[in-house]
């Protein structure tokens, strides 16, 4: 089957309807040729779930069952909405309406203002916190900066729950939302806002939504006309809806169920912004007849981080861990996750500089790696220790790339050379396209070796590399393309919000990592009090950091790095523990007796700092006596090319049950035990479960669920079944 990702930048429009299914796996196929009902696409992280539903919609049109301008896919962001515009392009159904519930609401909004209230539609505020800093003025109450952010996006998140002003107070109750204010007074700032709106004649983003439902319901003849238009519905990412949002996706189907949705209720992030799976998780009450397809093949992840992923919600408790998905990867086996422990946080963030900077030698592009972290103020101690490394980043949350002052002029200079053609001289001697890009890039700050240092010149060098890059592969994919042909390319782009990966680490909090992919990937700061944060409190708040860790972990597809630090700084208390989620997944913290030898010996890798303030000493080969620094080796306890002293009669037996059991459980047999920790079984022939449980890669889980087993082979007995019982 085709991978989800990697796929050729300029694909070959498919010849035919059915050739628009090729590639596709049983799954998405099934997802893609319903076309009737509602249907509901359970689709987990790396699936291919924008695949799915792009294939359903190209399919649709190009078979003549669907009419490209009665579909409307919507989905959260704008870059989410391009891409799936790119992709409809590229399958031959460009026509089809894709954007975010915003932006729909708004065209339809300017469009029926004029019939439904009379004039022009009142301007959109550009800039909400002016407006509630002035209302908060109004009611003698002073915010500074911090508040001011906290509590916009405390109205934002009434307005799109449908709260009111008089209201607030209790919803905030109800919710176990932690507001920034005392609830009264954010209220009160509430209520003097939207009259400061209403006196002034402007609407605020909320009001979009708000409007457009309010316009939809009143007037009927409007809300058929929107319905006779749009007769297919495609949304994405459906896990995230508000009850606002659901409440416009109603009204546009009206009494139909032409509907489509995407999700994953194991990556519900968002509720502090209003967002809610409860819609995805009622879609079967509410349409009994919906078509419900599960994605399950991880197209993304190597086996050993969709096996992280899969225990990290196996751990998770609520409604929606009850309709988690177990992912299988389809792709070949990769390194195991590092667990790395560091004495305080400069140290960490120097170790994950030092990985990446091995990382980029090693092969890998700057440009597939990320830092994730939990929040925007852990990043600068990275900035430091990368500029330090000398590897180049970027910090996830600038402005659109095709928006960014240095890419406009680009494009502009590039327009007019593909104009001027052979009379440029600066093209004298360009002999294909990627030299006349450079050549033409050469005079707005691009060279062929990048600036020094960090900032501004950098990040404008990093934007005219990316253009380089893309002139480079629109030439591999279309040779003999001209530069008129890749301006071409670059403005429907630009229309379509489709942007080349600039190149350097990316830098971003884990929310902000959420669609997105790398390589390689290090979580950092997975501490008790980050990760959960220390103001999540409730169960649900508790499970909803868990998710979060949950997606950033299915954001890498080979390396996955996980760290966390003892102390805030060098010479601090050593008091900081490993987060919760970790336990029973790193090494050494799935059971009593495996806590109590944890470590490095345990598969724990430990900072140069953090061994020091511990006082323990390196790992050592107990065959030879070197240290050991790989994973695999400190869960044998020796180098690799030391001589084994495995029981290798033991070692097959071991293999011939693992393959029986991941038979009958229906999973790879690496889920059940990997090769090397069968290896450190038959080597250490443990003979009790304490024995047992200390083995990196056991843990308790698997102690209880296959330890009797384990045990009755390694004691030449027949495997009865079963984990150990008073282990």
């Amino acid at each position: 089957m085709t991978a989800a990702t990697h796929s050729t930048p300029f694909p070959q429009v498919p010849e035919s309807a059915d050739a628009v299914l090729d590639g596709l796996d049983p799954e998405q196929r099934e997802a893609a040729t319903a076309l009737t009902g509602p249907v509901c696409v359970l689709a987990g992280a790396g699936t291919g779930k924008t695949r799915a539903i792009t294939h359903r919609i190209a399919y649709g049109v190009r078979a003549g069952i669907l009419q490209p301008s009665s579909v409307l896919a919507v989905t959260f962001t704008n870059r989410a909405a391009g891409e799936m515009r790119g992709r409809l392009r590229q399958l031959g159904a460009g026509g089809v309406q894709a954007r975010t519930f915003h932006s729909a609401a708004l065209r339809q909004l300017q469009y029926f203002w004029p019939k439904a209230v009379g004039g022009p539609l009142p301007r959109l505020v550009e800039r909400k916190v002016q407006l509630v800093a002035e209302a908060a003025a109004r009611c003698r109450l002073r915010l500074d900066r911090n508040e001011l952010r906290d509590v916009t996006g405390e109205i934002e998140w009434a307005k799109v729950t449908q709260t009111v002003p008089g209201d607030y107070p209790a919803a905030v109750a109800k919710s176990h939302r932690d507001a920034p204010r005392d609830p009264a007074e954010i209220a009160q700032i509430y209520r003097m806002y939207e009259q400061l709106k209403q006196d002034r004649g402007v609407i605020d983003f909320e009001d979009v939504l708000l409007l457009t439902v309010g316009v939809l319901q009143d007037r009927h003849d409007i809300a058929d006309q929107v319905r006779r238009q749009y007769q297919h519905f495609v949304v994405d990412e459906y896990q995230d809806v508000s009850p606002l949002q659901q409440r416009l996706l109603d009204l546009w189907l009206g009494d139909r169920d032409t509907l489509c949705v995407v999700g994953d209720a194991s990556q519900t992030i968002y509720s502090f912004t209003g967002a809610t799976p409860d819609h995805l998780l009622n879609f079967r009450t509410r349409h009994p007849s919906a078509t419900v397809v599960k994605l399950v093949r991880d197209y993304r992840s190597t086996p050993q981080v969709v096996h992280l992923a899969n225990g990290l919600l196996g751990q998770a408790t609520g409604r929606a861990a009850e309709h988690r998905l177990e992912l299988v990867s389809q792709r070949p086996a990769g390194p195991e996750p590092v667990y790395t422990e560091y004495g305080d946080e400069p140290a960490e963030a120097e170790g994950v500089a030092r990985r990446i900077r091995d990382l980029v030698a090693s092969g890998v592009s700057a440009g597939e790696i990320a830092v994730l972290y939990r929040i925007n103020a852990q990043s600068e101690i990275y900035e430091q220790a990368l500029a330090d490394a000398g590897v180049p980043y970027l910090l996830r949350g600038a402005e659109r790339f095709f928006e960014r002052p240095e890419v406009r002029e680009a494009v502009v200079a590039l327009g007019g050379a593909a104009r001027a053609g052979g009379n440029d001289s600066l093209l004298d001697d360009a002999v294909d396209l990627p030299s006349q890009v450079r050549a033409v890039l050469g005079t707005k700050g691009w060279t062929a070796a990048p600036p020094a240092g960090s900032g501004a010149v950098r990040d404008r060098w990093e934007s005219l590399a990316a253009l380089v890059r893309l002139g480079e592969d629109y030439e591999r994919a279309k040779p003999g393309a001209t530069l008129s042909d890749l301006v071409t390319e670059l403005r429907e782009r630009e229309a379509a919000q489709h942007a080349p990966t600039v190149e350097g680490v990316t830098l971003a909090s884990l929310h902000a990592a959420k669609g997105l992919e790398w390589d390689a990937v290090f979580l950092v700061g997975l501490t008790e009090g980050m990760m959960p944060i220390t103001y999540a409190k409730t169960d649900e708040q508790i499970e909803e950091e868990r998710r979060l860790l949950y997606v950033g972990v299915t954001r890498a597809r080979v390396h996955l790095g996980l760290s966390w630090s003892l102390s805030r700084s060098p010479g601090g208390r050593a008091s900081r523990r490993p987060s919760r989620f970790l336990n029973g997944l790193r090494p050494g913290s799935g059971s009593r007796a495996a806590r109590a030898t944890a470590g490095a010996a345990a598969g724990v890798e430990r900072g140069p700092a953090a061994r020091k303030r511990t006082r323990r000493g390196p790992v050592l080969c107990r065959v030879c006596g070197k240290t050991l620094t790989e994973a695999g080796e400190m869960k044998l306890m020796r180098c690799e090319d030391c001589p084994s002293d495995m029981d290798e009669a033991l070692y097959e037996r071991l293999r011939e049950w693992r393959s029986h059991q991941a038979k009958d459980l229906g999973m790879p047999p690496y889920v059940v035990f990997t090769d090397k920790t069968l290896m450190a079984i038959a080597e250490a022939v443990p003979s009790n479960g304490h024995e047992l449980a200390v083995i990196s890669g056991v843990g308790a889980r698997k102690l209880d669920r296959f330890g009797t087993d384990v045990l009755a082979i390694c004691a030449g007995d027949e495997p009865g079944g079963g984990g150990v019982e008073g282990s």
